[in-house]
């Protein structure tokens, strides 16, 4: 395989991140109240729950309690188009609302905050990345999934984490060079796999940039018959030690096949909910973010999903506040970069969705 220089266009300015929100303490009884509200309305308007994996536990649990979606980018992607239901309600960040409106425009879509944003999707704002593609006019744009419906008009493909490698391998052996936005961890880690020409911006995610290589090395040493599972927008030394590098749902049948007891995971642990159900007696630990220099403006989990609450997902069923817009214009292009991906993952048999879903 011959590998190519590894370029960046130079980041923009830093993105702020915001505090973890601190939800009011609620009683089992208060919960379960809650819940039974939701329910209802949920029943009521014929709406359904899509909810990644790195939210709240209780959302994903009452998202697959009433029939709805948990699962990663690629999933919930697609679970909109399948669904009859009039309403989604996204429990994720703004760019996955965007993308299920930007695939069923007839549909309401609604989220429980619409600030819930993503640090890979304010690093990468519309204006300069025209710019940079406008710059290198000769290459095939791609874009990870967690970015702005306006950046997704500009690129010829989106891409999620668990596809990124088979469709840049197909473009690279088109003989296609790629421009590559916005994580720059995972860019480089499909450019080492794939040998592929990619120029990269130069973005990352406040919570995998946290894991530090060198205190995993020592978390390794204290359990040294864990296996190491890891992100790939998760810096190159922490990729280096991993057992499995993959997409959340590769991670999360990692914990479940694998024979090993204990599992060192470097990605959000808002993943733990989905891992524990299906391997109940294994012992997952979080990737480390402490050590020197470390800022653990994240820790293990992103600030904005947290932002995804019981409170406010009643609050948004029952006043049908924060409904997602994406400008006609702008959905026109960018449902041709995700159709384009969707499209892909179906003639190549390739998914998102766990075994026995």
């Amino acid at each position: 395989m011959t590998t190519q220089p590894l370029n960046y266009q130079p980041m923009p300015p830093r993105v702020q991140v915001p505090a973890h929100p601190v939800w009011p303490a609620l009683s089992e009884h208060e919960k379960d109240d809650l819940k039974q509200r939701i329910k209802d309305l949920l029943r009521a308007q014929n709406a359904v729950l899509v909810a990644h994996y790195y939210v709240d536990g209780d959302l994903q649990a009452l998202a697959e309690e009433t029939g709805g979606c948990v699962a990663d980018s690629l999933e919930m992607a697609r679970y909109g188009t399948t669904t009859d239901a009039d309403t989604l309600v996204v429990c994720g960040v703004r760019f996955m609302g965007e993308t299920a409106k930007i695939l069923n425009p007839e549909k309401r879509v609604l989220m429980p905050d619409l600030s819930a944003t993503c640090s890979l999707d304010e690093g990468c704002p519309d204006d300069l990345f025209n710019a940079f593609c406008d710059a290198n006019p000769d290459r095939t744009v791609v874009v990870y999934a967690n970015t702005s419906a306006a950046v997704k008009a500009r690129a010829d493909w989106m891409v999620t984490s668990g596809i990124a490698l088979p469709i840049v391998r197909h473009l690279h052996e088109k003989g296609e060079k790629i421009l590559w936005a916005p994580d720059k961890h995972l860019g480089r880690y499909v450019q080492q796999q794939t040998g592929a020409d990619i120029l990269l911006w130069d973005g990352s995610c406040v919570v995998h940039e946290e894991f530090k290589g060198f205190a995993l090395e020592r978390l390794k040493r204290l359990h040294p018959e864990a296996a190491i599972l890891v992100h790939p927008e998760s810096p190159e030394d922490v990729l280096a030690q991993a057992d499995v590098v993959g997409s959340t749902t590769a991670l999360i049948k990692a914990v479940a096949d694998m024979p090993n007891d204990e599992f060192i995971v470097a990605t959000d642990d808002g993943i733990f909910w989905k891992m524990h159900q299906l391997a109940p007696g294994k012992k997952l630990i979080s990737a480390p973010t402490a050590g020197v220099g470390a800022t653990c403006e994240s820790c293990a989990h992103c600030p904005w999903m947290a932002k995804n609450a019981l409170q406010n997902l009643e609050q948004v069923l029952r006043t049908g506040e924060n409904a997602i817009d994406v400008d006609p214009a702008i959905r026109v292009d960018a449902v041709r970069s995700i159709q384009r991906m969707l499209d892909f993952a179906a003639s190549h048999n390739i998914s998102g969705a766990l075994p026995g879903r």
